[in-house]
């Protein structure tokens, strides 16, 4: 099955979104993304309400303006303490709110945030309605199916159904249900079946609603197709470790007629980014480590990682670390 692109007209499109991921998904990764697609909907790593509120805001919120368009994740489970961070999330130019309401970690959990709230519709829904009130951005939820046994299709329809009323704009289901105790985050991704159907079901049940579909897409190919059922799709941990996968995301996903470019254009036109960063006493080895899947599958790939992985981290290393041991073997 295969779908025909929307063309895009607009600057902000969900049909195709990079999750966020904790530690993975930081401004040096998304600048390096829109290098490859310039179309698709970034996030930022999760970033809790007493972060923002009692933290260095710039360390957590700062961007480059090529990462639009960009949302913030924020978690927490205060309804003012959340319309404070909107408020602050939009005087920083975020073009959507999150709220995270699928991490299953136990450290998320003691703080009353993720997965968990599951349990809460009505307090979730007193956040949304506060982030709504206190600004004009889209605030969206990520979710799960469920929880432990609290994992019935009735409840999941209370759940979307009280969030809806209180103005939720789009719903990124990741379609795996968590247990909150017994599993770590990690098998959390995987040991839970996937449930598409359930999320097919709720778009059927809620027609005029946005759901953006997570879990297990590994492919542009396979997020094409299941654009035919859902408005959005989310990919996570393929699109981090193989970054690649997104540089046709343009022109299969969103139907612009993007020129193509070989993996050492897209490495060049980091460098100068690079560079900044280093003036400003970025360590080299926080830049290269979102790179290292960039040539995946490509002749001297291995070579390429071990040089960044064994180099980058000294003290004296430069951006010739990023050259490619072999470059005629890496030209695709």
């Amino acid at each position: 099955m295969t779908t025909t692109p929307t063309l895009v007209t607009s600057p902000f499109n969900r049909r195709l979104s990079v999750a966020p991921m904790l530690d993975w998904t930081d401004r040096h990764y998304r600048y390096f993304v829109r290098l490859l697609t310039r179309h698709t909907l970034l996030y930022s790593e999760m970033v809790t309400t007493g972060a923002l509120l009692h933290g260095e805001q710039r360390r957590f919120l700062q961007f480059n303006s090529i990462e639009h368009p960009l949302a913030l994740q924020l978690a927490g489970s205060h309804p003012s303490e959340l319309a404070r961070c909107a408020k602050i999330g939009a005087a920083w130019k975020y073009d959507e709110l999150n709220l995270n309401v699928g991490c299953p970690s136990e450290r998320v959990q003691n703080g009353r945030f993720g997965a968990c709230l599951m349990a809460e519709p009505q307090l979730v829904a007193a956040c949304i309605a506060a982030m709504k009130d206190a600004v004009t951005l889209p605030v969206t939820v990520k979710t799960r199916i469920g929880i432990d046994d609290r994992d019935s299709y009735a409840e999941l329809v209370d759940f979307i159904g009280t969030l809806v009323d209180a103005g939720a704009d789009a719903f990124i289901i990741h379609a795996r249900k968590a247990w909150l105790k017994g599993l770590s985050p990690k098998d959390n991704r995987a040991v839970p079946p996937l449930r598409y159907d359930v999320v097919a079901q709720l778009k059927s049940d809620f027609p005029t609603q946005t759901f953006v579909l997570n879990g297990g897409i590994t492919t542009l190919t396979m997020a094409a197709e299941l654009l035919t059922q859902y408005d959005g799709v989310m990919i996570g941990r393929a699109a981090y470790q193989n970054p690649w996968l997104l540089a046709d995301a343009d022109h299969i996903i969103y139907g612009a007629n993007t020129p193509s470019l070989t993996r050492e254009a897209v490495l060049e036109r980091f460098l100068p980014y690079a560079k900044q960063q280093l003036t400003v006493g970025v360590p080299l080895k926080a830049l290269t480590r979102h790179l290292l899947g960039l040539f995946q599958g490509q002749p001297g790939a291995r070579a390429w990682r071990r040089q960044i992985s064994t180099q980058a981290h000294r003290s004296d290393a430069t951006l010739a670390v990023l050259t490619p041991p072999v470059a005629p073997e890496l030209i695709t």
